[in-house]
């Protein structure tokens, strides 16, 4: 086919929107929704903006032209298995994500996974160069392509480029382990601006740049800061990611919705008290941990299981890597144990699903559940408790926050508490079953209202304001860099009390 035209605005991510699956049968490859909460939150985004979308099929050894797909131009970047098994599980999920979410599972730092992130990271640089038109705004996004920002300007320094981490950053001293340090610092130094979730992990990235490069430490930083690169200004700042609450909303108020959510519950068995859990099978999760409390609920006659059912929804994740399955098992025995011992036959209390469902199946069990338990020790933000909320405009239902998520710092009515601290969980989920009906339409009311009017375009439009009036001239160099202590205006960012 003919290579489409260079657009005015390139999105660059680990994956395209779409993957290519091949059949069970063995048929003919298919383009199917990619999962995750990038995706969903950066489709809307292009959709608006007309660009381009450079990543992954998702398949490896496939070479694929650029093409159009359900009105999008999507360039593909191929990777070999080995590609995929050393740059994406190996350096980004067996490296860095642990390290970024306070290392619950030690970082393993292998060279040889370094070096194809390195190779993997050039190749996507290249495939943004050649989709970006003249002057164009490229946005890259997260943890797997964080060298990318200093490549793409040494190919183009023609474009505004900008960056946003959708995990959390590290703490300084759990990132300073990472032997590779500097040139990861460096990578994103190449951005005009750098995003990330929350004022810690701006102030985070700040700091790390005066401690590796020698500049000066800013002062007198709320939300973020700039570096002078000598011939231009990196940005810093935190922009809070969040989703389409409006369109979320009116779906969940559609009658077809609302039929599925009350079918679920009769599926159910008719609780009095619907509790629901969703998450990727991951062990920053917390799944563990709810799972855990309820049990011991149970067990002290705090709540009945012949009222209290709750639905775990655990999306399949990285299932190669050894924590992974893990999590997995210890997961799956835990369910059984609490529905052996509490279950009758036909009625078990924990509905465990390891697997992924459709949008409307999902909104119709938040429409349905009564408490939604969200509990991760570490997280960027987390979507799904945004998306919870989006759905109960009427003031019905209950978050139980852990503290370490991004959206704890936004939706303080909801009932917050330390993952860590089981008799706390435990606590805030007897409270969430047993709350005032007035306080918990109170509390729903506050952070719908909230969701509703900080969504995802608004959080895209500040960043991409932002990265708009920072651009100028751009230049690879390190020389003669150093850090002023202004700072951003970050999307209206709350007040962070502890570091990201």
């Amino acid at each position: 086919m003919n290579e489409p035209s260079p657009d005015d605005f390139v999105v660059v991510a680990n994956r395209l929107p779409v993957d290519l699956e091949t059949p069970p049968d063995g048929g003919e490859p298919v383009w199917r929704r990619s999962p995750g909460g990038l995706v969903t939150a950066m489709e809307t985004v292009l959709r608006t903006t007309h660009g381009a979308w450079v990543g992954w099929p998702g398949t490896p050894d496939v070479q694929l032209d650029p093409f159009v797909e359900d009105g999008l131009t999507l360039h593909p970047v191929d990777l070999s298995a080995r590609e995929v098994q050393e740059y994406y599980e190996g350096f980004s999920n067996d490296t860095l994500w642990p390290l970024y979410h306070d290392a619950l599972v030690p970082p393993t730092f292998d060279r040889r996974w370094w070096r194809t992130y390195q190779q993997v990271n050039r190749r996507f640089a290249e495939a943004a160069a050649r989709a970006a038109a003249p002057g164009a705004t490229v946005w890259v996004h997260d943890y797997q392509l964080q060298l990318v920002p200093r490549m793409l300007r040494e190919l183009r320094p023609d474009v505004t480029i900008g960056f946003f981490l959708h995990i959390p950053f590290p703490p300084t001293e759990l990132f300073l382990q990472l032997p590779w340090r500097k040139a990861i610092v460096e990578g994103l130094l190449g951005a005009d601006l750098v995003g990330f979730h929350l004022p810690g992990g701006a102030q985070n990235f700040l700091y790390l740049a005066n401690r590796l490069f020698g500049l000066p430490t800013p002062r007198g930083t709320a939300t973020g800061g700039t570096i002078d690169m000598g011939d231009r200004t990196v940005r810093v700042g935190a922009y809070p990611i969040s989703i389409d609450s409006a369109q979320l909303r009116d779906r969940s108020q559609e009658e077809g919705i609302r039929k599925r959510a009350r079918e679920i519950r009769a599926e159910l068995g008719d609780p009095e008290v619907m509790l629901l859990g969703v998450d990727r099978l991951d062990y920053t999760k917390g799944i563990d941990i709810r799972l855990e409390a309820l049990r011991e609920l149970f067990t002290e006659g705090t709540l009945d299981p012949e009222k209290v059912t709750m639905v775990q929804l655990a999306t399949p994740s990285r299932e190669r890597l050894t924590a992974y399955a893990r999590l997995r098992d210890q997961v799956e025995r835990e369910v059984g144990r609490i529905n052996g011992e509490f279950g009758r036959i036909g009625s078990p209390v924990v509905h465990y699903l390891h697997a992924s469902v459709d949008r409307d199946e999902l909104l119709a069990m938040y429409t349905g559940a009564d408490v939604m338990l969200v509990t991760p020790l570490r997280d960027g933000m987390n979507l799904v408790a945004k998306e919870y909320v989006a759905c109960h405009g009427d003031g019905s239902g209950t978050l139980v926050l852990s503290e370490f998520a991004g959206a704890a710092a936004e939706l303080r009515r909801a009932l917050l508490v330390n993952p860590h601290d089981l008799e706390g969980v435990k606590q805030a989920i007897v409270q969430a079953v047993r709350e005032d009906p007035a306080e918990r339409k109170r509390r729903m009311r506050t952070m719908h209202n909230h969701v509703l009017s900080h969504d995802v375009a608004r959080w895209s439009r500040t960043f991409l304001d932002d990265l708009r009036a920072n651009s100028g001239a751009a230049g690879p160099g390190m020389n003669g860099a150093r850090v002023n202590g202004a700072a951003t205006g970050s999307a209206g960012a709350p007040r962070s009390r502890s570091s990201d």
